[in-house]
């Protein structure tokens, strides 16, 4: 599956193709502010970042999801995040350059995402990125780790499985990419919590920083 360069990119976006801890980090702190608390370290923040807002939630005020109280201060958190959601995220520079170039050989790429619609479609406008397929976690029924959106995004994209890699900084995102039938792209410069080995992930590829995947996708590099 990995002995020949993908036809068509799906990326995770969180911490895989946009830097957008930063933001997350700032609407975390509002919350920790709203309840009188001192800021956490950024971080303690990023690492949790790849898990949603109801992680952050209980790394901001220590509510466990079925925690009263916790729906509500995910809302606080979400609202304060949705003001400024490209205040300060930004595409990986490796991969922005990357994708001009995927784009100027008109190869296909797309966004296979856990972040809700109403967050990822206007930090996407923000950056100015043009995924050919992009699904978000309230697009489908189903999200990672079911493979579903990676094979819904490969049919926007007209692409095979087997001619696609998907990228990830997550377990679950090797996870669905292998149920896919797609090849599975560790990346370990994603926010991947202390103590979790992303060398460990059934992937078929790891990548330790952004600028070995782009050379490995530009054919001048190889997975580690």
């Amino acid at each position: 599956m990995t002995g020949h360069l993908p036809q068509a990119l799906l990326f995770d976006l969180d911490g895989t193709l946009v830097d957008t801890a930063p933001d997350l980090a700032r609407a975390t702190n509002v919350l920790r502010h709203h309840h009188g608390l001192p800021a956490l370290p950024y971080g303690v923040i990023r690492a949790q970042v790849s898990n949603g807002g109801s992680a952050l939630v209980t790394l901001a005020l220590g509510l466990d999801k079925e925690a009263e109280g916790h729906g509500e201060a995910r809302a606080f958190l979400l609202e304060a995040y949705g003001r400024a959601v490209a205040e300060e995220s930004r595409v990986f520079p490796p991969l922005e350059r990357l994708l001009a170039e995927w784009e100027a050989s008109f190869r296909p790429w797309g966004i296979v995402t856990n972040k809700p619609r109403a967050y990822a479609a206007p930090l996407i406008e923000a950056l100015q990125l043009t995924p050919g397929a992009l699904l978000c976690a309230d697009d489908l029924p189903v999200k990672k780790p079911d493979p579903e959106p990676l094979r819904e995004a490969a049919r926007y994209l007209r692409a095979a499985p087997a001619d696609c890699w998907y990228i990830g900084d997550h377990r679950r995102d090797m996870q669905a990419a292998r149920a896919a039938g797609m090849a599975a792209v560790a990346v370990g410069y994603g926010y991947i919590e202390e103590g979790d080995d992303y060398r460990g992930w059934p992937a078929d590829l790891w990548f330790d920083t952004a600028e070995a995947l782009a050379a490995a996708l530009r054919n001048t590099g190889r997975g580690k």
